[in-house]
């Protein structure tokens, strides 16, 4: 047990990577009831645009300590660019059409996607080599947290902070409370709901991209498919936690992290385990977390902020 603290820590880290992901499927679900799952690839484009900044843009030897707030930048304006592009010419068309059309969309955008970052970088085939951050690992009593998890460590709570009072005391946060409850109202009370849409997929991808960044100083790579199972865990975050709800979100990802990281660590000690306990086994057993959630509360922790329209 004399690991538990680290395993912990390691989970809430991963846990808040998976909740800055979950915060975008959630936001698009509570307003125009989407499950956008080219989300994942939305988080990947993040980094690789982050990764273009370094290295096309940047001038060689440029400290990552000045790099980073640059590659964060060129992160969030690729994956807003990406993101509203698709709201706009994939999905905006299809708003009126049976849910499995705008759902099927989003699976050829995830694919399309991939491809076109694979073409715009051949060697995403494999992993690409993210730049790291020197220095470290820091210790904190028996607890060690390496340099790159610091970004996210640091990252994560101000990014919910900021969301938070966005949502909550400014006019188009407002709005967008108002238009999640009932959009045929916030229609005609002046809200203009197709700009309140446009900034949910922004804010979602936004997330995504200090997601991405996070991810590839956490595991030093970034590579073209690397949006797929973790987009997965995050929509498995976002229902955990209450899909639409925006706490419930990070707090599903929280939760997700902590059982992973317990999972891999322990269940192997197991007898008759050993197998099951393997890194390989950790999307598994975040599956299965999902459907225990799934029988036993199907409204999430904190419970759905919208109730079905349909």
């Amino acid at each position: 047990m004399n690991e538990l603290p680290q395993q912990l820590v390691n989970g809430l880290l991963l846990g808040s990577m998976y909740g800055l992901v979950a915060i975008g499927y959630t936001m698009v679900y509570g307003i125009v009831q989407l499950i956008n799952f080219a989300h994942g690839e939305i988080f990947m484009v993040g980094g690789f645009g982050a990764l273009t900044v370094y290295l096309y843009v940047l001038p060689d030897g440029t400290s990552l300590w000045v790099a980073l707030p640059l590659m964060l930048i060129g992160g969030i304006i690729v994956a807003t660019l990406v993101a509203v592009g698709a709201e706009r010419f994939a999905y905006r068309p299809l708003r009126t059409a049976p849910r499995l059309a705008p759902l099927i969309t989003a699976i050829g955008l995830s694919l399309a996607l991939q491809q076109a970052v694979w073409a715009w970088y051949p060697d995403a085939r494999s992993a690409i080599t993210f730049p790291q951050i020197d220095g470290g690992p820091f210790h904190i009593g028996s607890v060690t947290i390496q340099t790159g998890d610091v970004f996210l460590l640091t990252a994560a709570p101000i990014s919910m902070a900021i969301l938070a009072y966005f949502v909550m005391k400014t006019r188009t946060g407002r709005g967008m409370q108002a238009t999640a409850q009932d959009p045929d109202t916030a229609k005609l009370m002046g809200i203009n709901t197709d700009r309140i849409i446009v900034v949910a997929f922004a804010l979602g991808a936004v997330f995504a991209a200090v997601g991405s960044v996070a991810y590839g100083l956490k595991y030093g790579e970034v590579q073209f498919r690397m949006g797929f199972i973790l987009g997965l865990k995050a929509f498995t975050a976002a229902v955990l936690g209450g899909i639409g709800n925006i706490y419930g979100a990070m707090l599903g990802g929280l939760v997700l992290g902590v059982a992973e990281a317990l999972s891999t660590a322990y269940i192997s000690d197991i007898p008759g385990m050993d197998q099951f306990g393997s890194q390989s086994w950790a999307n598994v057993w975040a599956f299965v977390l999902l459907i225990l959630v799934l029988l036993f509360r199907p409204q999430g922790l904190l419970g759905e902020r919208v109730a079905d329209r349909a």
